[in-house]
């Protein structure tokens, strides 16, 4: 609910205060009092697009406070949550507009943008009028609305459902057939790559090994010569039998040297067991370098086969084994593509029936709470004196999504034999006003808790009792809640929970506009004004003490 409005050098306004209350509340006053810059002001706070130039004419900056109070489980906290601001009982928007065209917002003493500013007011403030574009006006919020007054949502969810498995089954069928194609694409040079490979099979790290391998037993010739000798030298006929034959000298003399070889002894004895060990590893090294020449033909070809691969696929040799397996991989997709994509296509028909079942589902429901909703404005337009008018929900196929494949157009048709058309296209200014009060009335019981309604001379072109039929509907929209109506038509005036009066005065010989709160008796005197114009007359003021009973 709208609490308070200030405003501070905004047009002809210097400084208002305005403090609102629940129920209807009304404003009136001569044409061009400033009833309309009220809803300008209320607009710029709100971040809706405007006038460009809002400053009052000397003043360095206009500013716009505007107060509201929020219930537990208002819309407008999910907005402030997501956008990090402060939540509270009370939400406070101001937005300053400097001299040179500069506009700053606040939300909760918090900088905000005007586009955070805008998704508030979609939660907080309701605008009808006969300029009423961003509301019931706009065909794009038809189905919304419509959405709202049905009571479906199950069938809602269910094709919501519907459209995200069938999103996902399309989505995974075009990426097998994408992947397919690139696959089919290089067919031929998969089949033969991996022909190649397989044939050869390669291991991660036996370049090295080969490498080795082949370095080796081209040297072996070389050095086999050397630990030949080497292993004479260490042998019977070299080391082996010398250090023999002093072992056994010495064992011999060893009984009468009075324990002076023992320890020598001793050391021969481990030397030969090193000998031993040294002469078995020349041994072992010389049975390794025993290889046939054909080997290392083979170990060559093979190590070359290798490399040759490596080059050809642009890749290290170690990691042929790892493209073997890859090429495979998309080798085995392609023979196995056709069937998973008959797979695929099949999930994604499923999906169709399932979305086209639960679409249709929707629409049936769209089309009976349609034609509930126009008989609910029939009976709504029959005492604002348009019995004769017809108003008609359309529901007309659309392209398919995710709430349906319907689009919905509220059109109306105001004299008998005459074509039906949109709504903001087809009535007049009065007409119109009193069919969006009557789809307003229609669908009041789903608006939104807490957001207060604003009637921008709703009224216009009705008198007598039409005035008074639109001013017993306004007052029924506010039980409960906030209405806010500008209007120029004493009975509904006169049927406001509270009254404020627009005018203008002019000081220094500068034009300003003033708004002030009405007393029981003021309000007879604005009511008498209505009715009567400058002069108010005896039967003025009766009338008005009628209309306000």
């Amino acid at each position: 609910m709208l609490r308070a409005l200030e405003i501070r050098d905004m047009l002809i306004i210097e400084r208002l205060d305005l403090a609102f209350q629940p129920g209807l509340n009304v404003l009136t006053g001569e044409t061009g009092a400033g009833k309309s810059i009220l809803l300008d002001s209320l607009g710029f706070v709100l971040g809706w697009r405007g006038r460009a130039e809002l400053v009052r004419k000397g003043a360095a900056q206009g500013e716009v406070t505007a107060v509201f109070d929020l219930a537990s489980g208002h819309a407008a906290r999910g907005v402030l949550e997501e956008a990090g601001l402060p939540s509270g009982d009370e939400l406070i928007l101001r937005r300053v507009n400097t001299a040179d065209g500069r506009k700053t917002g606040w939300v909760n003493d918090r900088r905000v943008s005007g586009e955070v500013l805008r998704r508030l007011s979609e939660t907080l403030v309701e605008l009808h009028g006969q300029h009423d574009d961003r509301g019931l006006l706009d065909p794009k919020g038809h189905r919304a609305i419509l959405d709202d007054y049905g009571t479906y949502e199950p069938q809602a969810q269910a094709v919501r459902a519907a459209w995200k498995t069938l999103g996902a089954s399309r989505k995974e069928l075009d990426a097998a057939r994408k992947a397919l194609e690139a696959v089919q694409a290089e067919e031929d040079f998969l089949r033969h790559a991996v022909a190649e490979l397989d044939k050869l099979s390669p291991e991660p790290g036996e370049e090295a090994q080969l490498d080795a391998k082949r370095r080796m037993m081209q040297s072996a010739e070389k050095i086999r010569e050397d630990i030949a000798q080497a292993s004479s030298a260490l042998g019977y006929d070299g080391a082996e039998g010398a250090m023999s034959s002093a072992l056994r000298w010495l064992e011999g003399a060893a009984d009468k040297a009075d324990g002076r070889l023992d320890a020598p002894m001793e050391a021969l004895v481990r030397a030969m067991a090193e000998l031993d060990d040294a002469a078995r590893g020349v041994a072992d090294c010389l049975d390794a370098l025993e290889f046939n020449p054909a080997e290392l033909e083979e170990t060559e070809e093979r190590l070359f086969a290798l490399r040759g691969l490596a080059r050809k696929h642009s890749v290290l040799a170690d990691d042929l084994a790892g493209l073997a397996e890859t090429l495979g991989a998309r080798l085995a997709a392609l023979d196995a593509g056709e069937a998973q994509i008959d797979g695929l296509e099949k999930a994604v028909r499923e999906a169709e029936r399932a979305y086209d079942a639960a679409a249709d589902a929707l629409t049936e429901a769209r089309a009976a709470a349609a034609e509930r909703l126009d008989a609910a404005v029939a009976a709504e337009l029959a005492p604002l004196k348009m019995e004769r008018a017809v108003f008609r929900t359309e529901v007309s196929r659309a392209p398919e999504g995710p709430e349906g494949r319907d689009a919905v157009q509220f059109t109306v048709g105001t004299n008998p034999g005459a074509p039906s058309g949109p709504l903001n296209k087809i009535a007049s200014g009065g007409e119109l006003s009193r069919f969006l009060l009557a789809l307003k009335v229609c669908l009041s019981e789903e608006r939104d808790a807490g957001v207060t309604m604003i009637f921008d001379e709703i009224d216009r072109g009705v008198g007598g009792a039409t005035a008074d039929a639109v001013g017993r509907r306004l007052a029924a929209l506010a039980e409960g809640g906030q209405v806010l109506v500008v209007t120029h038509s004493p009975q509904v005036a006169a049927l406001g929970a509270h009254h404020w009066r627009v005018a203008k005065r002019v000081v220094d010989d500068v034009t300003l506009s003033e708004v002030v709160p009405l007393a029981p008796q003021e309000r007879e005197d604005e009511i008498a004004r209505m009715l009567s114009g400058d002069t108010v007359t005896p039967e003025a003021r009766a009338a008005a003490r009628s209309l306000l009973g």
